[in-house]
């Protein structure tokens, strides 16, 4: 027997999470600032398995402009520049032993329109999983309904109901996508 509730619950948390991921992806998108959070999920190919940089190495950032990577085992140095050089962060590492240097240039005009662009196919994607995750929990009160265990008043609230958390973390995402837009767009 499917409860309505238990369907919104669920459809409420698979929201929260695809808010979270787009948090993470956003983390991913550098602004002029340099953040440890701006490459420290980047993948390597350690050893021939794909590898977040957070764990081959300390990222810290000592000046507002400077990221630095200690890495932990010399043999990764050469994987991890390949993987920041193929990323679309624009960065060049300066390689010191088992120590990597990022220096953050400042962002050109041309480079704000592209990450901007960005930004806004990541909200879209994450807009785009909320409406997923909607369309899954009403096929869900739907079939509840078809199979006798939801009466049809009961199906036209929850449709409702499940309309209005679509709605708040829609919202939600446009929200924290206005925000990083902005600093984006800060000189």
């Amino acid at each position: 027997m499917a409860d309505p509730d238990e369907i919104l619950l669920t459809a409420d948390e698979k929201m929260d999470s695809a808010i979270e991921a787009f948090r993470r992806e956003l983390n991913g998108i550098r602004t002029g600032r340099a953040h440890p959070s701006l490459i420290e999920t980047l993948s390597v190919d350690y050893y021939g398995a794909m590898t977040p940089l957070k764990q081959l190495g300390s990222i810290n950032a000592p000046e507002s402009r400077l990221l630095t990577i200690q890495v932990w085992d010399r043999g990764a140095v050469s994987a991890i520049q390949k993987a920041i050089q193929a990323s679309d962060l624009g960065l060049n590492p300066a390689i010191d032993g088992q120590t990597m240097r990022l220096p953050i240039p400042a962002l050109t005009e041309q480079r704000r329109k592209e990450l901007v662009k960005l930004l806004h196919n990541k909200t879209e994607d994450a807009r785009v999983a909320v409406r997923n995750v909607r369309r899954h929990s009403h096929d869900e009160l739907r079939k509840a309904e078809k199979d006798g265990d939801v009466s049809q008043d009961d199906l036209k609230r929850s449709e409702e109901e499940l309309q209005k958390i679509t709605d708040r973390h829609v919202a939600n995402i446009d929200n924290e996508s206005k925000k990083k837009e902005s600093e984006l767009l800060e000189v």
